[in-house]
């Protein structure tokens, strides 16, 4: 805390009346705030960026879509860091392959990209929990995204070794990364300044040093989530311009006037409606902030995928909203890179306001409808479930180091009865069986937790599989985020204790003893395809029930036939030539489905 105090006496120096005063011009290749605008090596910059994130795209894409960006006229391009991909275990990191966020970076600086880096330790960006790893979650008493050090010892960690990766590629290092966030959008989580100053010098003591350093919040959020010595940005959507702008130079006269997030589009929930914007008012939007000199960060450029668990939840209330597997965003690039009508009026907008033609976009991406294929393998949950653990009482996924997947709880019903079976509290989909029937569902979204049960004889086989279907990732409700029954099961106001748990994160599917067979219920299902060359293409879910698809052993995505997603994206990268194999789960499998593939998404179904 000394260090935090030394930072802020020195830059009060700076501040007056909560405002930045004008820097001078400055060579260090650092951006600088002056005035109401930025200046990099001593030239005005007005910041044209578009977010993508880099473990939401195929690396083999992520030159494609770099390309894309330049093309559209941005000068900048902006990412989240996920924590949780980063470090699946504590102590164990990954910045390999699809995880290697510096060659993302890299790869924009070759393309004549700036960068704006968004670290954390918390994202939101409807990705599972905001980014945070599950296993924080195994503390019961722990407390997120605050000063507890439960929390502050593993995120400071964190970002020391992110700090490893990224600071070299800081701009005052001769790197991209002009423009780091300090935690995110925390004003609309609360408003404890000594936590974001912590985070703030958490990121300075990671090295991040040589690029600006900045907070973004809404703009009723300011006063929130905002340091004195930081420059401050504001997140809108569509319509909201003028108004948020107006906010921001009432809380700061003077500074840098940005969008930190405008939102170019929404994503969706399960069993909602498909969302689109008009590509006209924000093509519209986007002209007038820019003729007024603003800087702005187009939220998303490009979308792409929450691919295997990665999806993320939000809540209204007491009803939980879980995000599809897309994250198309209807944003001006498609989640498979296909360039929208919103992609050429923005470009038009932008090429006008700065003077600059673009170069070409790249070619587009070839996608092909592969023929159908009959899934004849199949192997059943209930006769494939691994060692349980013995426990008196239901436990959480994060109490048996478990993060993603499903897990299955098992007791007896001694007596025959009729009653009200209530899970306290279901987080977040349970299917309950009696001795391996069907006997109902419990949806967390739809706010349901009880179910009417009839036993009818003694000593049956209580069964109730739970899908975690994606933690929330924001708002106040998201610290609370363990899975599975997080309380007590209790029958006829009785709880029931004497469980055999089993864990099932399904990471792997490729020992699953496949055979030549219908199944029905929780089953999964094995079929291979020939591929000559490999092409973009889309799994059609729509017949399938509720459930999980991996290609080659990649977990792709998640299907539910409730809508408004009806196909999931398969790239290219993800298939080889000749065989390839695509194995699904459905927890209502019904016999031997169908795979079939489409050329095209689908993101608007309405069963």
């Amino acid at each position: 805390m000394k260090k935090i105090g030394i930072v802020v006496a020195a830059l009060s120096l700076l501040v007056s009346a909560g405002t930045l005063r004008a820097q001078p011009a400055s060579t260090d290749h650092v951006l600088h705030p002056v005035d109401d605008h930025f200046e990099l090596d001593g030239k005005r910059l007005q910041i044209i960026s578009g977010a993508i994130h880099y473990a939401r795209v195929p690396r083999a894409y992520w030159r494609d879509r770099l390309k894309k960006a330049k093309a559209m006229g941005l000068n900048t391009v902006e990412t989240y860091v996920f924590w949780n991909v980063h470090e699946p275990e504590p102590g164990q990191y990954d910045f390999s392959g699809q995880n290697d966020v510096a060659e993302f970076i890299r790869e924009a600086q070759q393309e004549g990209l700036h960068v704006i880096l968004r670290p954390g330790p918390y994202a939101c960006a409807e990705w599972e929990f905001g980014g945070y790893p599950a296993w924080l979650l195994k503390n019961p008493n722990i407390k997120v995204r605050t000063s507890d050090p439960a929390f502050m010892e593993p995120a400071t960690r964190w970002l020391h070794r992110l700090g490893q990766e990224l600071a070299p590629l800081q701009s005052g290092n001769g790197g991209p990364i002009i423009a780091t966030q300090v935690e995110n959008e925390y004003g609309s989580f609360g408003s404890d300044h000594a936590y974001v100053e912590q985070i703030h010098q958490a990121l300075i003591d990671a090295g991040f040093t040589k690029s600006m350093l900045y907070t973004a919040d809404g703009a009723d959020e300011l006063p929130n989530g905002t340091l004195p010595e930081l420059p401050a940005v504001i997140n809108f959507g569509t319509g909201g311009a003028k108004e948020e702008f107006a906010k921001l130079e009432k809380f700061r006269p003077t500074g840098p006037r940005m969008c930190g997030e405008y939102w170019a589009g929404w994503f969706d929930h399960w069993g909602e409606k498909h969302h689109t914007e008009s590509a006209k008012d924000e093509a519209d939007e986007l002209k007038w902030m820019l003729e007024q000199g603003f800087s702005v960060n187009l939220y998303m450029f490009h979308g792409g995928t929450s691919f295997g668990w990665m999806n993320g939840a939000n809540t209204e209330g007491k009803k939980y909203q879980p995000t599809v597997t897309s994250y198309d965003y209807d944003a001006p690039v498609s989640e498979s890179g296909e360039l929208t009508p919103k992609y050429m009026l923005f470009r038009d907008v932008i090429a006008k306001a700065t003077g600059v033609e673009p170069p070409a976009p790249p070619a587009p991406i070839e996608a092909t409808a592969y023929g159908s294929v009959e899934f004849t393998r199949s192997a059943a949950l209930f006769t494939n479930l691994p060692k349980p653990i013995t426990s008196e009482d239901v436990q959480t996924m994060e109490a048996l180091g478990q993060s993603y997947g499903y897990i299955l709880y098992r007791t007896t019903a001694d007596a025959a009865q009729s009653g009200e079976l209530k899970l306290d509290a279901l987080h977040q989909y349970a299917q309950v069986y009696l001795d391996g029937k069907l006997a109902g569902t419990l949806d967390r979204r739809l706010v349901q937790d009880t179910l009417a049960l009839t036993i009818p004889h003694d000593h049956m086989q209580l069964d109730i599989l739970v899908e975690n279907t994606g933690r929330v990732n924001f708002g106040h409700q998201f610290p609370m985020e363990w899975t599975g029954i997080t309380h007590e099961v209790t029958l006829g106001g009785k709880p029931l204790t004497h469980w055999s748990i089993y864990s099932l994160p399904m990471q792997q599917t490729g020992k699953l003893p496949f055979a030549e067979k219908a199944c029905e219920g929780a089953c999964f299902y094995e079929v291979s395809f020939h591929v000559d060359q490999p092409t973009d293409t889309f799994i059609d879910t729509r017949a399938f029930g509720k459930g999980m698809v991996w290609v080659n052993g990649t977990p792709l995505g998640r299907f539910w036939k409730i809508g408004p997603q009806g196909a999931l994206y398969l790239p290219a990268p993800f298939l080889k030539r000749g065989l390839n194999s695509v194995v699904l789960f459905d927890m209502e499998g019904k016999g031997g489905p169908t795979l079939k593939f489409s050329g095209k998404p689908i993101l608007d179904f309405q069963p």
